[in-house]
């Protein structure tokens, strides 16, 4: 079915300034604990002349699927023109050899973390051998689970490690949901912040113990309103039919290769994606950093009856890492993760105890289908500002009952967002989206506003600013506008994403070429990662079964 697509741009600024646009939904009546709290500490970072909010380093992790011209899973290897999977710093694999993951260094701008995902794409596509990059978070046209490829990391130890996690992952939840793809944001506050908002509070702690604190607090807001998040960017409201295998998933059909759900913003962070009910049993608490190392520890020390049954090594073959419920850390989804980097060898956790919380990872952003990187800088200056409101905001320690309202304020946005009778709930108590985020964007324009005072312009504020329209209308929100596009033109959803993949593959074939700079920074990394994969397999003194004895076996 041809698929003819529309010019279309979200989110567009309106002529009010931002604090007008903001003054059109009433604030709250009441204010609560929480507003007070909030308003004692921005005012705090208003008067402290030397404390800066610019500068945070921010980097972007981008997956995409490669495709053969027709739309289907490329069958084809990791091309050797890209460098080594394992090893590469800026392009490697995720779940499937088709998978690509394009990685950012961690950039003070976000020009800089786009230009450089722009970069990489470019230098990508330049490689590719008649391959598209599929361009939605929700997958292409797959086959069965059987036939999709596991990524291959070459024959050393760890990297046959990687690739049996990834074989256990697909016993435990599906080949076909491990091709759901999305956009990662790494973030870490500036270094010279920590010690000035300490002292604002007043907090007499070791500096590495009240940083931690202080993005475990991040984290406890981030899910609690990570739902508007979904709103806002989600961009997965339909799917292509291949996506179940075969089986038939209770959604309604848009058409005979479409399932979608009317008012759903994205369907990736939904109980159908990566709010898997497999990992429902398992509890994290976020309430301090000890308990949260324990917790992931002790997930991956439980016995899961079901994964026992898969077996770990069968036939000469490992099937998955451990019967455990989690194989590794990194097995545990959440929209968003605590995170340090690693060193050799050292397991995640083992490097959150060593020096404490670095940065941290958001994994709850969908692609953006219209963007030709997956996503912009206005996207990236939203998420910014509203992580350091996560943090400057009150954060109160989760119990169960908490913990069951936020769960379902995120499934529930996820799948019925933009449905005018759909209600959060917060503290007990119904109420509607776009009161609760008319209330959360007048605090995060705030922040956004004095980053702004430290960089000059308006281009925070301004990106805020340009969300309201979404609020007040669910019919301008991505989620919404690709429906509307697949209903107007009278088309799948896998004919509509082809045709975009297909104009993207364009777009970097037209723009001016990498500098002779960047395209030589890349080709060095290509050489680089092939050479030290060649190391790391001639390296090896043990066997792949005393190397993941030992790996489980140390701290």
């Amino acid at each position: 079915m041809a698929c003819t697509r529309q010019a279309r741009a979200y989110g567009k600024t309106t002529g009010r300034t931002v604090r007008n646009a903001l003054a059109i939904r009433p604030a709250p009546k009441k204010k609560n604990v929480l507003s007070q709290k909030f308003e004692k500490r921005i005012n705090a970072l208003a008067a402290a002349s030397d404390l800066s909010l610019s500068g945070g380093l921010k980097g972007i992790e981008k997956e995409s699927l490669r495709l053969d011209m027709d739309g289907y899973l490329s069958q084809k290897p990791h091309p050797a023109a890209l460098g080594s999977a394992l090893t590469n710093r800026f392009i490697t694999t995720d779940f499937s050899e088709a998978l690509l993951e394009f990685v950012t260094p961690a950039y003070a701008s976000t020009w800089e973390a786009q230009q450089f995902l722009c970069d990489v794409h470019q230098f990508t596509y330049d490689r590719l051998d008649d391959e598209l990059l599929w361009v939605a978070s929700m997958p292409c046209r797959i086959p069965q689970d059987k036939d999709i490829p596991l990524a291959r990391y070459g024959n050393s130890n760890v990297g046959q490690m990687k690739t049996i996690y990834r074989r256990g992952l697909g016993y435990r939840y599906g080949r076909h949901m491990q091709t759901i793809a999305g956009v990662h944001f790494n973030y870490s506050l500036p270094e010279e912040f920590w010690s000035k908002y300490q002292h604002i509070l007043g907090n007499n702690a070791d500096e590495q113990e009240f940083r931690s604190d202080q993005y475990l607090s991040l984290i406890r807001n981030f899910r609690r309103f990570g739902w508007i998040v979904l709103y806002l960017f989600g961009a997965s409201p339909a799917m292509c039919k291949s996506f179940g295998g075969g089986a038939d998933i209770d959604m309604p059909s848009l058409n005979a290769e479409t399932w979608y759900q009317p008012f759903a913003t994205s369907l990736r962070m939904s109980d159908l994606g990566y709010s898997n009910q497999n990992q429902s049993g398992i509890d994290i608490s976020l309430n301090d950093l000890d308990s949260y190392i324990h917790d992931l520890r002790g997930a991956m020390q439980n016995p899961e009856p079901d994964y026992a049954k898969i077996g770990v090594k069968v036939d000469g073959q490992y099937r998955q890492l451990s019967t455990n419920s989690l194989q590794i850390e990194n097995e545990y989804y959440s929209p968003i993760r605590p995170k340090r980097v690693a060193r050799s060898g050292e397991k995640p956790t083992a490097a959150l105890r060593r020096g404490g919380i670095e940065y941290v990872e958001i994994r709850s952003l969908d692609i953006n289908i219209d963007d030709p990187a997956g996503v912009n800088q206005n996207t990236m200056r939203f998420i910014e500002s509203f992580l350091i409101y996560c943090m400057v905001e009150e954060s109160l320690p989760y119990d169960d009952k908490a913990l069951a309202e936020i769960t379902r304020n995120q499934t529930l946005t996820a799948r019925q967002g933009r449905d005018p009778a759909f209600r959060l709930y917060r503290d007990g108590a119904a109420v509607t989206l776009a009161t609760w985020a008319g209330e959360i964007l007048q605090k995060v324009v705030a922040i956004a506003e004095l980053i702004d005072s430290a960089e000059g312009g308006a281009s925070y504020a301004q990106a805020v600013g340009a969300l309201l329209e979404l609020v007040g209308d669910p019919s301008t929100t991505p989620s919404a506008k690709i429906l509307e596009q697949l209903t107007n033109a009278n088309c799948s959803f896998f004919d509509y994403a082809l045709t975009v993949a297909r104009s993207h593959r364009d777009y970097f074939a037209s723009i001016t070429p990498l500098s002779d700079d960047r395209n030589a920074e890349f080709e060095r990394e290509v050489t680089r990662s092939l050479q030290q994969q060649r190391e790391i397999e001639a390296s090896d003194e043990i066997s792949l079964d005393q190397y993941l004895e030992n790996y489980f076996n140390s701290d």
